[in-house]
């Protein structure tokens, strides 16, 4: 098995044991039901008490060969509106940048606890949403109420009885 696989392997068998509530991460599946080890489907949750509360964000996080020597890619499937995420829904963090903050031993856990860190904190210094950016920056009351509006669009339904 390949250093990456067997690290993959190692991350799946400890967010099993301890993950935080609310949050999902395991491989995807393949057409023939086998587990894709390269391609992760996660979920984030709002942060309680933030914009975010309620909201299950899905998240697709992509490795590589030679993980863990690079960092994964992780773009919300669909985009969210927000500064540091691209329009294409790629994450702009800086433990998720190779030349910036990566190391090697950051956990699924830790990427997924920034990433949420993140929606709640966003960073003006590294813009990657130009619209979102600007609507951070110039208008706060816009940016909350833009915010609210996408967090009600992923916020699960509770059947009626």
């Amino acid at each position: 098995m390949s250093l990456a696989l067997n690290r993959l392997s190692e991350e799946r068998k400890a967010w099993r044991k301890d993950h935080p509530f609310g949050f999902v991460a395991k491989p995807s599946e393949n057409t023939d039901g086998t587990a894709n080890m390269w391609i992760w489907d996660c979920v984030i949750p709002g942060p309680k008490d933030s914009l975010w509360e309620n909201g299950c964000f899905p998240l697709k996080m992509l490795f590589r060969e030679d993980f863990p020597g690079t960092a994964p890619k992780c773009r919300f499937e669909p985009p969210l509106f927000h500064p540091n995420i691209y329009p294409s829904g790629t994450v702009c963090l800086s433990i998720l940048d190779d030349d910036k903050g990566w190391r090697s031993g950051i956990t699924v856990k830790e990427i997924l606890l920034g990433i949420q860190d993140l929606l709640i904190h966003p960073n003006e210094r590294d813009p990657a949403q130009a619209e979102a950016y600007n609507i951070y920056v110039r208008s706060r009351d816009e940016y909350e109420r833009r915010i609210k509006e996408q967090t009600k669009r992923f916020t699960p339904q509770t059947p009626k009885t």
